[in-house]
């Protein structure tokens, strides 16, 4: 079976207190929303303090156009996707030749050709690595990058595949967008970018580990009728965000049977997993879950820490708190990587820890 190896998010150059960010809001919504000092309760409830950015806060003070927001995606993306890979082949002492595949997840620009091919020219990756681009999948593209590499490295056991999330959800930002959408989305979301390493068995035996991180099985769920919940309207001015208050409600009608039946799949039950690789959403999402799923308080703790420092990341977030259990620890156990986006769908992959 296929290996998580490691991890390497960045910490962006613009560390932003969720004040701030309160306080920009109200100067934006306030000539539109006569109950502004009501709504932005909301950026309290997020359960966030701080957020990391790839722009500082005067950035969203102006009007910017779509070309000059993509340009300014383009050029960091490359940036920090370079810079990540580069601490994950540090950390996990494997040769940039011997990258067999890269699987690029974004939903927050556009480029083409598209980023993994510059990423594979900037930094003299093997020009023979298998490719696969992949946009649109929202706060799920972490998971389903996952999954992809793990239908990879399960097929070709010798493979060493990359999974980069890069999401630039600032550069998204409209400055005159007053809906309700986009005032929750400006007390949610944030920056971020992390490379993670797979390994398909014989690659991984070759390799340096004091942990083994199986991915055991995945998951993918779209649920029908429900495409209007999350997502992008495409305009003149570039990305504008849908957001629906509907998605802690789909996780309590949901997630349960979902995991259940997918431990039932692989012979487990939901009190064989110990580890929760969950990726946030919000506070209502994370009750949701713990309702749900019927979770102990420090069950989802990072998955709560993340989003507290960090924000809610879309696709990269779920890699950064897989980078939290890497470094301070899982238990040997069984673990759940899991991730909601749009379509509205799901997706989920079942871990193995060291064996048990």
């Amino acid at each position: 079976m296929p290996y998580i190896v490691n991890t390497a998010p960045v910490k962006l150059p613009y560390w932003i207190e969720q004040n701030e960010l309160k306080e920009l809001a109200r100067n934006l919504f306030s000539e539109v929303y006569e109950d502004v000092d009501r709504l932005l309760e909301v950026f309290d409830n997020t359960g966030i303090e701080s957020r990391n950015l790839c722009v500082p806060v005067e950035f969203f003070k102006h009007d910017h156009s779509f070309s000059k927001k993509n340009k300014l995606y383009q050029d960091l993306s490359l940036k920090y996707s370079i810079q990540s890979i580069n601490e994950l082949l540090q950390k996990t002492n494997v040769p940039k030749e011997k990258i067999t595949d890269i699987i690029f997840i974004s939903s927050t620009g556009l480029a083409t050709p598209s980023m993994d091919a510059l990423i594979i020219n900037d930094m003299k990756l093997n020009d023979s690595i298998r490719r696969t681009p992949v946009w649109g999948l929202g706060c799920a593209g972490g998971v389903t990058g996952i999954e992809k590499a793990y239908i990879t490295a399960k097929a070709f056991p010798d493979s060493l595949v990359l999974v980069v999330c890069v999401e630039l959800c600032s550069l998204t930002f409209m400055k005159n967008d007053l809906s309700k959408s986009n005032f929750v989305a400006t007390s949610l979301f944030s920056d971020g970018v992390c490379a993670c390493l797979v390994a398909g068995d014989a690659a991984f035996e070759k390799l340096d580990n004091s942990h083994k991180i199986e991915i055991l099985d995945t998951k993918s769920k779209l649920y029908p009728d429900s495409a209007d919940v999350m997502g992008w309207e495409i305009i003149d001015e570039g990305l504008k965000v849908v957001f629906s208050q509907s998605i802690p409600d789909i996780v309590k009608e949901n997630v349960r049977k979902d995991i259940t039946d997918f431990m039932k799949k692989n012979d487990l039950k939901l009190n064989d997993l110990k580890n929760f690789v969950v990726h946030p959403g919000g506070t209502k999402v994370i009750k949701a879950y713990e309702n749900s799923l019927h979770l102990k308080d420090d069950d989802l703790k990072f998955s709560k820490k993340i989003i507290k420092n960090f924000g809610n990341m879309s696709s990269s977030t779920v890699l950064y708190i897989l980078n939290e259990y890497i470094t301070n620890g899982f238990k040997d156990s069984y673990g759940l990587m899991m991730a909601l986006g749009p379509g509205f769908s799901s997706a989920s992959a079942l871990l193995k820890i060291n064996g048990v």
